[in-house]
């Protein structure tokens, strides 16, 4: 059931080499099975993607059939969509294959799948671009030999692009009173050309903890440059480790950097 985040729930069907059915995108879909889906859930509200591996994320989801149809007559499986309904025209991602499925009853299927997110470039799979960041919609998706049943309304999953943060105080050691620069970075997967790029005009907080204690306090809030650089100064005081974080924004997510030690004498 593997598609492009830009394909049509249409796309979908022949993905699945159903050949016999074709539904053009101007036109209503043929009726597809006669079920109903119920507790579609993925196993992230947040699905976190850097800019080449793939990542995969299971779900589980139940089909309520008649006792009298088949459950090796059609596939199903969880899709993840845009837009305020599930339709013909959605834009969809789903799994590379139809979910598992076990009878619970003859009327009740307990089902389970995978959703394969692939930000690099491939031969056999089409890839995830910068605008997919961001929420998507859940749903389930039947497809027989008469055509294809969908369902949406099932919550929310966030596809956020990996970020990564530094930072680095000088100079070390340093003197009490002295000027301490701490320079960084933040970074974020770019799927449309597979590797990290800086995240431009973030505000990022710098913060400081004192040696031998656990919590972080925040000196100030700095916003990083064109290029995601961060840089400022501050005045040295006492042993301990300087940091930058980031809080996330919604295609994003939240990324402290590595304390740096400082050592004042």
């Amino acid at each position: 059931m593997r598609v492009r985040a830009t394909t049509t729930v249409a796309a979908v069907i022949g993905a699945v080499a159903l050949s016999a059915l074709a539904v053009p995108t101007a036109q209503a879909a043929p009726a597809g099975p006669a079920v109903t889906f119920s507790n579609v859930k993925l196993n992230s509200k947040a699905v976190v993607i850097g800019p080449t591996a793939k990542v995969t994320v299971s779900a589980s989801y139940t089909v309520t059939k008649p006792a009298n149809l088949s459950a090796a007559s059609f596939d199903s499986g969880p899709v993840l969509y845009r837009g305020s309904t599930l339709s013909v025209q959605s834009r969809i991602i789903a799994g590379d294959n139809p979910g598992t499925c076990t009878a619970a009853s003859s009327t009740v299927l307990k089902c389970t799948a995978k959703i394969q997110f692939r930000p690099a470039e491939s031969e056999d799979y089409d890839d995830l671009v910068n605008s997919d960041a961001g929420t998507w919609n859940i749903g389930a998706l039947a497809v027989g030999d008469s055509g294809f049943t969908t369902k949406g309304g099932f919550g929310t999953v966030k596809l956020l692009r990996a970020s990564k943060l530094t930072a680095n105080a000088t100079p070390e050691p340093v003197r009490k009173g002295a000027t301490i620069t701490v320079t960084g970075k933040l970074s974020r997967a770019n799927w449309d050309s597979n590797t990290y790029a800086g995240y431009s005009t973030q505000p990022v907080k710098l913060q400081f903890r004192k040696a031998g204690t656990t919590a972080y306090t925040t000196v100030k809030t700095i916003k990083t440059s064109t290029t995601g650089a961060l840089k400022t100064t501050v005045k040295a005081t006492v042993d301990g480790y300087f940091r930058y974080s980031f809080a996330g924004t919604s295609t994003t997510p939240a990324v402290n950097a590595t304390g740096d030690h400082i050592d004042v004498r």
